[in-house]
């Protein structure tokens, strides 16, 4: 259906400017509430009422329209966002493979384009594993994972105060309390105080998680599973992060051996979101 957005604006955009609206939108909440995250070239900025309520006309669910002001930036990952239609109040419940997500995307970072990965990685888990997600958000990763396992204990670490908050919330909204325990926190302060021996390790931050794998080497057990996130352009998508990897265990005189390697969404031309997985020896 959002592959309609430009038809619906014909006759209302002028025709050499309707090339210029987006193909696709995040759309994040449920039928019963819902906001739409869209990105408006500067050309078309004085035609945005009219874009956002094409929108709305399309998806009835959306009740808020917000434009993207800049990329993700700062300690949060936020990026600015404006309202240009609709309800004020764009906190929403977003429903993910059977989960409940409560988050504002104008105070935390929420992607949904990432359910598949989220997915993924749960899929990847077995029953008894002792996980720590990093850079934790709202929860999707540990909800995700303790919604498909009956024996886990997962450890989420966030930095960002409305994000662990959101999280708080989540888990109990999921019913697992009893399987993730949220810490408010910068990983560099909280980590060290953790106890060692995890089973896997999720690193979610593409930009610049590389930077806090020394904190995650130590922490994983013998033959533990660390899930690296990294931004890469081709054509060696996989080269980097997987050298930034080997060259963190070296330095704890231990051995990644490299399982698994995956694109998980690309950014622009050339420039993709990858994961490697590597066991930690």
């Amino acid at each position: 259906m959002r592959g309609r957005l430009r038809e619906r604006l014909k006759g209302v955009i002028p025709p050499e400017s309707l090339s210029l609206v987006p193909r696709s939108y995040d759309i994040i909440g449920s039928r019963g509430k819902a906001v739409a995250i869209i990105e408006i070239p500067e050309e078309l900025r004085p035609y945005e009422a009219e874009i956002a309520e094409a929108i709305m006309e399309l998806h009835r669910s959306v009740k808020s329209v917000l434009a993207k002001e800049s990329g993700r930036a700062g300690d949060y990952r936020l990026r600015r966002l404006r309202l240009i239609a609709g309800d004020p109040d764009t906190e929403v419940i977003h429903k993910e493979a059977g989960c409940l997500f409560k988050l504002d995307p104008m105070k935390v970072y929420f992607s949904p384009r990432e359910a598949t990965e989220r997915g993924r990685i749960a899929s990847k888990v077995a029953e008894g594993e002792r996980i720590l997600v990093m850079f934790s958000g709202v929860g999707p990763y540990p909800i995700r994972i303790a919604k498909l396992r009956g024996d886990v204990d997962i450890t989420a670490v966030e930095l960002n105060p409305d994000a662990h908050n959101y999280c708080v919330e989540n888990i109990h909204l999921n019913r697992v309390e009893d399987k993730v325990h949220p810490i408010l926190g910068d990983v560099r302060d909280v980590c060290p105080r953790l106890e060692g021996g995890f089973d896997r390790i999720v690193m979610p931050l593409p930009l610049g998680a590389y930077r806090f794998l020394d904190l995650a080497i130590p922490l994983l057990g013998e033959g533990g599973i660390l899930h690296f996130y990294h931004w890469a352009r081709e054509p060696s998508l996989f080269e980097e992060a997987e050298r930034l990897v080997s060259e963190a265990a070296d330095r704890f005189d231990r051995e990644a051996e490299i399982i698994d390697r995956i694109k998980v969404s690309q950014y622009s031309p050339r420039v993709w979101k990858v994961r490697v997985d590597a066991r930690i020896l």
